[in-house]
């Protein structure tokens, strides 16, 4: 069966993957038709020692839409955007995605509200309000746990506020589905887990927040039941250690390609997540982003040592060229992968489970 057309918008690198380059690549080895428009166009990555280019501005962004519109190009089934760096090319798109919407009601729309990480904003702190302001526009939403703080103005400390920022997300700004992943599991999380989605403990370090990451689906799009409070899944996975780029922007792409219609997944044999729409898409990407990720650290751990040494910022900052070695040692190995991304290659399948007890216990 013929796969839906996508339009891409987000970052664009000469070398590696990261924004379009870890995700058209991807859409179209799952057979989708991706037109794709760059919010900026850059040599490589920022997690380089250096990078150059530009961005595109919001009125080359306008100019771009108004083009394939008048053209009749712009009819996408599915939208997927990604890193906007500044708040006049974010309204622009937002301005994009309203009419879209407006033009078809069933469009799948995949945000992944590129804000920051780990405490710190990658982006004009003016794009937040702008973000916040497009949620209802989503049928999916995917930030990180940083992200989810930003956008809720929740600190996420124990179930409660994890529960109170769903909650937010949900019925304050609209959002069907809210897919976080890479969370690190600390210990209050860990102890609120039903023991069946729960990671065994290594004897030798019992705490979890080293160790382990968790992803966690909210869908309020419950075919049994509907509406909220919603149904959330979660599954918990080993941490493979060391910084990557372009992971989020892998994963998204990849949700998005798997995310089906109700119409579509009920009928479908790979239903064994409760019949929900998203837990099944989620479990495919989680699944297919752990194995490349696990292949690009088999493939940086066999570079020789001068191309795998560890993150030392004052050497790096000494010596830009110990850290450059060391990040392309660790791009993600997407075309060696395909049959990752096919579903060709044998893998682990990371299925999603039902958090039961998620809003009462």
């Amino acid at each position: 069966m013929s796969k839906s057309r996508i339009l891409s918008i987000q970052s664009h690198v000469a070398f590696g993957y990261v924004g379009g380059k870890a995700a058209v690549f991807p859409l179209q080895c799952l057979g989708y038709d991706v037109d794709v428009v760059n919010t900026v166009n850059f040599s490589n990555h920022s997690g380089y020692a250096r990078f150059g280019g530009s961005r595109t501005s919001a009125s080359e962004l306008s100019t771009i839409f108004q083009t394939m519109e008048e053209n009749g190009l712009l009819e996408p089934e599915r939208l997927l955007t990604g890193y906007i760096p500044g708040g006049e090319a974010l309204s622009s798109v937002k301005d994009l995605a309203t009419r879209l919407r407006h033009k078809n009601s069933q469009m799948i729309y995949l945000l992944d509200p590129v804000l920051g990480d780990s405490g710190k904003l990658y982006v004009a702190p003016d794009v937040i309000p702008i973000y916040r302001s497009m949620l209802p526009l989503s049928t999916i939403i995917t930030p990180n746990w940083f992200e989810v703080e930003v956008l809720t103005d929740i600190r996420i400390t124990d179930l409660l506020s994890l529960r109170k920022a769903l909650r937010i997300l949900h019925e304050e700004h609209h959002v069907p589905n809210v897919v976080v992943s890479s969370i690190p599991l600390r210990a209050w999380m860990y102890e609120s887990l039903p023991s069946h989605i729960q990671h065994p403990l290594d004897a030798d370090n019992p705490q979890p927040d080293d160790g382990y990451l968790l992803c966690i689906s909210s869908s309020t799009e419950d075919p049994d039941r509907g509406g909220y409070p919603s149904t959330v899944h979660a599954r918990s996975i080993p941490l493979i250690p060391g910084y990557f780029s372009g992971v989020g922007d892998l994963f998204s792409a990849l949700l998005l390609a798997h995310y089906q219609p109700t119409s579509e997944y009920l009928v479908s044999e790979s239903v064994n997540a409760n019949g929900h729409p998203l837990p099944i898409a989620a479990s495919e990407a989680l699944s297919k982003t752990h194995a490349m990720l696990a292949l690009t650290q088999e493939y940086s751990m066999s570079l020789p040592e001068d191309e795998r040494l560890p993150t030392d910022e004052e050497i790096d900052e000494q010596e830009p060229s110990r850290k450059i070695r060391r990040m392309k040692g660790r791009e993600l190995r997407l075309i060696q992968g395909q049959d990752i991304i096919r579903g060709t290659r044998p893998i682990e399948h990371r299925k999603m489970e039902l958090w039961t007890g998620f809003w009462s216990s």
